[in-house]
């Protein structure tokens, strides 16, 4: 019988390298977790600094401990060294221990986002 999978809460920014990371580590993983986009509401920013005890971001809750202002790389080798996840054979589909580029925060400075296509049906 399997280990039953980590109850997981991540407070992410919306666009960010290191938030990213965290994501890709999840999906390498399949592991189901609840986002809180700090960017998009700032109550869960609120949250994160309450529960975490300071306001660095990304902040990833895995059963009851906080890991504070973590990189997808940390998430990863604390799942592994915990034993909540065994090792993949696959690399994660994005970088996960990457910062934004200069670009990506001049756009998140000036308040443009990426492009998302939206389609109307009727």
């Amino acid at each position: 019988m399997s280990q039953p999978k980590p109850q997981i809460t991540a407070y992410l920014k919306t666009f960010c390298g290191w938030s990213e990371g965290v994501r890709a580590i999840m999906r390498k993983y399949d592991l189901p977790f609840e986002e809180k986009d700090i960017i998009k509401n700032p109550a869960f920013r609120w949250e994160m600094e309450q529960k975490s005890g300071q306001p660095l971001s990304p902040c990833v809750l895995v059963n009851d401990t906080m890991l504070a202002d973590i990189s997808g790389e940390e998430v990863e080798a604390f799942l592994l060294s915990q034993g909540l996840v065994a090792s993949v054979d696959r690399p994660a589909d994005a970088p996960t221990n990457s910062a934004c580029s200069d670009e990506q925060h001049a756009a998140m400075a000036r308040g443009d986002v990426p492009a998302a296509s939206v389609r109307f049906v009727q």
